[in-house]
């Protein structure tokens, strides 16, 4: 996995940050779709983590679907930004995999639930839509 990634660093559109990220999803198929890091102008990019999830949905996979995610920075381990991990959230089960790699290979490993301990999801929202009946 780790030479995909490097690849798909290559593709990151980051003009204005200098700041490349790769993912790869793994479906419980065990089908990869890819997604880097797109910047824009106005900050209303989208990381590479959600291009990967998105494209997996677009391709008809849906929540639970998933087995793991492998994440890549252009220097460095890092994690997901929070706005990641909630689309993490709302994909992939709490035991499931988050594996963040540099390019020499140095590994951690994550759960969604090491990552997002205190998760906001679902059942979060069915009290608020019961007060809304």
């Amino acid at each position: 996995m780790k030479d995909k990634l490097i690849k798909l660093l290559d593709n990151a559109y980051s003009p204005y940050y200098k700041f490349h990220v790769a993912a790869i999803i793994v479906t419980n198929d065990n089908h990869e779709f890819v997604g880097v890091n797109v910047e824009n102008a106005n900050g209303t990019s989208v990381c590479a983590e959600r291009n990967a999830i998105a494209s997996a949905v677009a391709a008809g996979y849906k929540k639970g679907d998933f087995k793991e995610l492998y994440i890549m920075l252009e220097k460095g381990i890092g994690t997901p930004c929070f706005a990641c991990r909630q689309v993490i959230l709302e994909f992939m089960e709490m035991d499931k995999k988050i594996i963040c790699i540099d390019k020499t290979g140095n590994t951690k490993i994550y759960t969604v639930s090491d990552l997002c301990p205190y998760p906001f999801s679902e059942d979060d929202l069915k009290w608020k839509v019961a007060l809304l009946d």
